[in-house]
């Protein structure tokens, strides 16, 4: 994945030193001025503990670094001049062992496992190319936007689907506002509106980096429930903060610095947003459509809001606090402790000076977006349309140009391979996989004669793991929610507790993948994390999560009366 780096790539060879050696002479400071340095210090000086460094001095306005100015900073000295860029490495196409491991297991499911009499043809070899299309994301064969347009092309060249059917999730509402997100994003980043909000938290939280951690959770958990967007809270609003603290600290996407500090804080950041989301009705779309189908089956709760807060409140509370620490200790950031950070980042937001007419119309764009995402409904606009009307205001003002758009590639990569895994799931429940899946889980309780605590064991983790088979939330919700409370209530499950639980479960899924979630995409596309480490740390994390909140939201939940 691309970097949000501003402007377009400098190789890999460029160096600050090369651009003085051919600059006129002219142009060079006099003896008589002070000198400016075309080194952007990082914040956090990666030693513990912490010296201090001397700063640079003030920049104009013009002279503000950007993401480039710290890309050409770390760059090696020994270079040839700016003008010469080496050839680029010839393409090796795709990893064989791999690519066959990924292509074996969709012959293996098409050919050699029995098809059940209750699936069609077509859902059988969609379920093939499906889970040929996941295995490959998961090995990475070719690039994850290549190899999903290969899943796509093989739906179509095989006629499974249409060439409309399969492109239909290219107009999905959900996957434009992830796309929108990154370009919010890169105007956080060119203002260095996020670089002076990243420096506050700095200064707040930053002498070690658990706080920074804990400092970014918590400030989610409490605007979740006036932002009712797991995406756009991830691409609007965190990501761009944990990108200017990662680049202060030297830990860029897509090499090993990223493990100084990006890789971690995304980590952190991704697997407790879901039980922010969790934490209150309205922090996320699909809680309210749990509640509404949850009604359709006769299942009401008296003061919605209320009722979800009390339930939900000390499992979720609990593990919020659990998962930055966990996280610390089973994927360490090489960066711990920033004794000194907080006082350099007080040097630092003094130099920045004050705030820019760019950074004011960053914020009031922002304040406006969010305003009619959690207003919107009410006012009937559509929050894809809200973040389509902000970035409209950004270009209008040229806070941010075309040119930004276009170079933005995580965007446009994210766009490609999201798109196709949400069409080909949505496509799978069209034609009656899920709908099996569900009939062989009943059928399996009803041979078994479990008790209602067992059976709401068994359907809770039915229900969590085929999350594998979907990329979006709301559309699990709407496939899977009232077969699985019916079948809670066929069990002797308290209504309430089934429908609370289920709806919890729906927030607790969407950190389980790359592909689980709206932010799952933004969080992975920013570079910092590598696929094998998603899936790996998703099903650990999803496994203290049930501990928890099985254990905790037992007590609790008899407490309240639930069951």
């Amino acid at each position: 994945m691309e970097s949000f780096a501003i402007g377009r790539p400098l190789p890999s060879s460029f160096s600050a030193a090369s651009l003085i050696r051919h600059l006129p002479v002219s142009s060079l400071p006099q003896p008589s001025a002070a000198p400016i340095s075309l080194r952007r210090r990082p914040l956090f000086p990666l030693t513990s503990p912490l010296r201090p460094v001397p700063l640079p001095l003030p920049l104009t306005r013009r002279q503000k670094p950007s993401l480039s100015s710290v890309c050409v900073a770390s760059s090696p000295e020994k270079t040839p001049t700016p003008t010469s860029s080496p050839p680029p490495a010839p393409s090796q196409g795709a990893k064989l062992v791999p690519l066959a491991i990924s292509v074996a297991i969709g012959l293996v499911v098409r050919f050699l496992v029995p098809r059940p009499v209750e699936v069609t043809p077509q859902a059988w070899q969609l379920l093939a190319i499906f889970l040929s299309t996941i295995a490959g994301l998961v090995l990475s064969p070719l690039p994850v936007g290549a190899w999903a347009f290969l899943g796509l092309t093989a739906s179509v060249v095989t006629k499974t689907l249409s060439f409309s059917a399969a492109f239909r999730a290219f107009t999905n509402e959900v996957i434009w506002l992830i796309v929108i997100s990154f370009f919010f994003a890169r105007g956080f980043v060119k203002t260095g509106l996020g670089d002076r909000i990243a420096t506050y938290f700095v200064k707040w939280l930053g002498r070690s980096t658990l706080g920074l951690s804990y400092g970014l959770t918590i400030s989610e958990a409490f605007i979740a429930p006036a932002m009712p967007s797991t995406t756009a809270r991830a691409g609007g609003v965190f990501l761009p903060i944990i990108k200017s603290l990662s680049l202060s600290a030297g830990s860029r996407p897509g090499d090993s610095s990223s493990k100084k500090l990006g890789s971690y804080l995304v980590m952190s950041q991704f697997q407790s947003a879901c039980n922010s989301s969790a934490l209150f009705l309205t922090a996320a779309a699909q809680n309210l459509l749990c509640l509404k189908l949850a009604e359709e089956l006769g299942v009401w709760l008296a003061s919605p809001w209320v009722s979800w807060f009390k339930a939900a409140s000390l499992p979720a509370i609990v593990s919020l606090l659990a998962t930055p620490y966990i996280l610390y200790k089973i994927f360490a950031p090489q960066v711990k402790d920033t004794p000194d950070a907080p006082a350099l980042a007080t040097k630092k937001l003094e130099q920045m000076g004050p705030v820019t007419r760019n950074e004011w119309v960053m914020v009031g764009t922002m304040v406006l977006a969010v305003s009619l995402w959690v207003f919107g409904e009410a006012l009937g606009i559509a929050s894809v349309a809200a973040a389509m009307l902000s970035l409209s205001i950004l270009l209008l003002l040229g806070v941010l140009d075309w040119d930004d758009c276009l170079s933005e590639k995580s965007a446009w990569d994210t766009l490609a391979w999201f798109a196709v895994l949400v069409g080909m799931a949505g496509q799978l429940t069209n034609l009656g996989i899920v709908t099996w899946m569900s009939s062989c889980v009943a059928k399996f309780l009803q041979a078994f004669s479990l008790s209602w605590p067992a059976a709401f064991c068994v359907l809770q983790a039915s229900y969590f793991l085929i999350h594998y088979l979907f990329a979006s939330q709301t559309g699990h919700v709407g496939a899977l929610y009232s077969a699985f409370l019916a079948m809670h209530l066929a069990a002797g499950v308290p209504g309430v507790l089934a429908a609370l639980a289920l709806a919890y479960n729906t927030n607790l899924f969407g950190s389980l993948t790359h592909y689980s979630s709206g932010q799952a995409a933004v969080y992975y596309g920013a570079g910092y994390v590598e696929l094998p480490d998603v899936f790996r740390l998703g099903i650990v994390i999803a496994m203290i999560n049930a501990l928890i909140w099985g254990a905790v939201g037992t007590f609790w939940w008899k407490f309240l009366g639930l069951y």
